[in-house]
């Protein structure tokens, strides 16, 4: 099974049931738990998704969101410095934002796939896989 690393925007899309997205999230939910794999994430993508979640929907939903987070088959990977060094070098070098930078080196070191819906990622090139989400309109 191919392992993947999950995108604050992936998850914010499956909390708010867009259409084309929570359906995908959901099959690869299903497959890590099918196949006893976790997806991964940055623990500064996972505080990311709490901070979306309240600013966009209240406290509430935030707090409600880490609920659901926690219950999921999602291992979240901390930033030690020589993650949060190499994180700030794709920053750098290709103009991503901050928290984005952690999700693209988790991808990159574990050769997973990045799961998200934010083309800048397309900026790194070869050395990431994206799994490329639908664009939600703004």
């Amino acid at each position: 099974m191919r392992r993947y690393v999950l995108d604050a925007n992936a998850l914010i899309a499956y909390f708010e049931g867009r259409r084309g997205v929570a359906e995908k999230v959901r099959h690869l939910l299903g497959e890590a738990l099918h196949y006893d794999s976790p997806l991964l994430m940055s623990a500064i993508n996972w505080g990311e998704v709490f901070y979306l979640a309240w600013r966009h929907h209240g406290e509430a939903k935030a707090y409600e969101a880490h609920s659901k987070l926690q219950q999921m088959p999602i291992a979240v990977i901390g930033a030690d410095r020589e993650r949060a060094t190499r994180a700030a070098a794709l920053k750098h070098k290709h103009s991503l934002g901050y928290a984005d930078s952690f999700a693209a080196e988790l991808a990159i070191d574990h050769r997973a796939w990045l799961v998200t819906a934010d083309p800048d990622f397309a900026k790194v090139g070869k050395t990431l896989s994206v799994f490329s989400l639908p664009r939600h309109p703004k």
